[in-house]
């Protein structure tokens, strides 16, 4: 199975374009969308987010993963990385960061191979699409393989917004099991309490929860925590006892 973590978004003609290079290469193998609004040009966001979802990824999956607002220039080398029986393949912009450090076996490789014709903008369709089809196809890629180091060294939590949904539910890059469930969160001098569904408070009243990826989520019972609490991606949050 291919797997599609992008912030292309579903407008517009960039996943399609990958995914029909993904099916004229490997028209057998299953290709699943995963996400293709991750946070824009945010490989930061995205790594925690991406890390959140792979526990429900098969192993022996490729994941082609692109958040690279720096396409096209030297900034950030092309990789696939062997993380755990998977493979990741896209931009070395810290965007696996989260994925690998919290692995048990990790294989990387920097992608030499080139097209013959090679977008400067668009490499997700024309580098990486294709690298995905030959590890599919059990092709050798040309690369070369090199140790991976954690450069960013990015908190193993983010105290931060990491995403927010069409509901205005804001995702944070906190592990629930990070946390005690009597902390409350601080947000511009407005305290939340954790509650565990959203009917344990009252209608207009914020809450914090585990959601269904193991994140601590921000919600407002039958509204939205984005335009009540006026939150963003990369809106702090204080833990207090």
């Amino acid at each position: 199975m291919i797997f599609l973590f992008t912030d292309y978004g579903l407008q517009g003609p960039y996943i399609g374009q990958v995914e029909t290079v993904l099916h004229q290469m490997v028209p057998n193998e299953k290709l699943i969308l995963l996400m293709a609004d991750a946070p824009r040009n945010n490989p930061k966001a995205s790594a925690y987010l991406l890390s959140s979802l792979v526990s429900r990824i098969p192993e022996g999956s490729i994941v082609l993963s692109v958040v690279d607002p720096g396409v096209g220039s030297d900034e950030d080398k092309p990789v696939m990385l062997k993380i755990d029986g998977r493979w990741f393949v896209g931009a070395d912009n810290g965007l696996f960061d989260l994925v690998a450090r919290r692995a048990k076996e990790i294989e990387a490789y920097e992608v030499t191979w080139k097209p013959e014709i090679l977008s400067n903008s668009f490499h997700g369709r024309d580098l990486y699409a294709p690298v995905c089809t030959m590890i599919a196809n059990g092709y050798d890629v040309s690369s070369t393989a090199f140790e991976w180091k954690d450069i960013h060294k990015w908190p193993d939590d983010l105290n931060e917004i990491i995403y927010i949904d069409h509901f205005g539910n804001c995702m944070t890059g906190i592990r629930a099991e990070s946390l005690d469930k009597q902390l409350v969160l601080r947000i511009d001098h407005q305290d939340i309490v954790n509650a565990d569904t959203f009917s344990d408070v009252k209608e207009g009243k914020a809450l914090w929860y585990e959601n269904s990826n193991g994140l601590i989520e921000i919600a407002v019972n039958q509204g939205t925590a984005e335009e009540t609490l006026q939150l963003k991606i990369g809106s702090h949050i204080l833990l207090s006892t």
